[in-house]
């Protein structure tokens, strides 16, 4: 028996990952990661890269991609909760333009697997929250993309917080997706 749970999306190629969790009095043990379960759920990918970021609540990272090096990424949260998302922007996708959310969090321990040719961000809603994510490509900054966290095309239903989005000068630069000029 596999130690993960592997739950499709609306959107082909996402999915929803839940391990098992080992626990007792002295904590829990889990597997974050193996290769031969995540090859029968037909995540193929190989892994170049792990990257890990610390941010406070409100904190709204992406839309973010990458054009000539897209990077398939599997995510999770150790500390916190966060709200995910995965744009999609395959053209000859039957779901171009649409999204999934999923709210990750330390307490679930679950994770998110987004294909090459997503955009990707999240909405930071614990008072703090760290995240962890493995890249099938190197990052390149050359090479980035983004598209506007509010585009009103795509229509993202991020949470309501509290308070304003906290947001980079870059973030809030980006174009909408049907203004990107970077094909």
């Amino acid at each position: 028996m596999g130690q993960f749970t592997f739950t499709r999306t609306d959107i082909e190629g996402v999915l929803i990952i839940e391990p098992r969790v080992f626990g007792d009095e002295r904590g829990y043990f889990m597997e974050t990661y193996n290769k031969a379960d995540f090859y029968k759920a037909g995540i193929t990918c190989e892994f170049v890269q792990d990257n890990q970021s610390k941010s406070r609540k409100g904190v709204l990272r992406g839309l973010h991609f990458q054009k000539q090096y897209p990077q398939a990424k599997l995510v999770r949260v150790t500390k916190g909760e966060v709200y995910d998302v995965a744009v999609d922007l395959r053209k000859e996708s039957p779901t171009y333009g649409k999204y999934v959310g999923a709210t990750l969090s330390a307490e679930l321990k679950n994770q998110f697997f987004i294909p090459r040719g997503f955009a990707h961000g999240f909405l930071v809603l614990s008072d703090e929250a760290e995240f962890t994510y493995k890249c099938d490509e190197f990052y390149h900054p050359e090479d980035e993309g983004g598209i506007r966290w509010d585009d009103p095309s795509i229509g993202i239903q991020w949470p309501e917080i509290g308070i304003e989005y906290c947001l980079s000068e870059k973030d809030k630069a980006l174009s909408t997706l049907m203004g990107r000029n970077d094909d």
